[in-house]
């Protein structure tokens, strides 16, 4: 992306999404811990695999972190875990990359700011009533950004 300068800049999700040399530092030394959590009550999740997919969706749908949207990364297995309200995640079922996690899915998340290399908050929750992605939304730029791809591909 460009910024008003003409260079370019790499999106916010990108940059949060990267692990640094102090998250590896941290995990190494193992003092963060995750917790099983179930869905269903608070929230599901869209879990988006590769995670540039989701990240790309993020960034198209213009939501921003600092807004406390809930979203996790799995480093080990590529996945982003878009948190969405109870009992919609069915709107992203079905597109390529995605699994939705609802009533009866548990997930690792981090009991600390960073967690692990497994469970780790891109950008963890602000409060108990931070806004949640709207999956219609999600769901709507998950399907352009892999028509996109299709297109490219087909192109090539």
């Amino acid at each position: 992306m460009a910024n008003g300068n003409g260079t370019r800049t790499t999106p916010v999700w990108y940059r949060l999404a990267q692990p640094n040399d102090h998250l590896r530092a941290l995990w190494g030394r193992g003092v963060d811990r995750t917790r099983w959590v179930a869905f269903g009550r608070a929230w599901d999740a869209v879990a988006i695999s590769p995670m540039a997919l989701g990240l790309q969706a993020l960034v198209a749908m213009r939501v921003g972190p600092r807004r406390g949207y809930p979203v996790l990364a799995d480093h080990l297995r590529d996945q982003l875990y878009v948190l969405v309200p109870p009992g919609t995640g069915s709107a992203a079922a079905g597109l390529p990359g995605v699994r939705v996690l609802g009533a009866g899915f548990q997930l690792l998340m981090p009991t600390t700011e960073h967690g692990t290399l497994v469970a780790h908050w891109v950008s963890p929750p602000s409060s108990a009533s931070s806004p949640l992605v709207r999956p219609d939304r999600l769901a709507h730029h998950l399907r352009a950004l892999t028509a996109a791809a299709g297109r490219e591909a087909a192109a090539s």
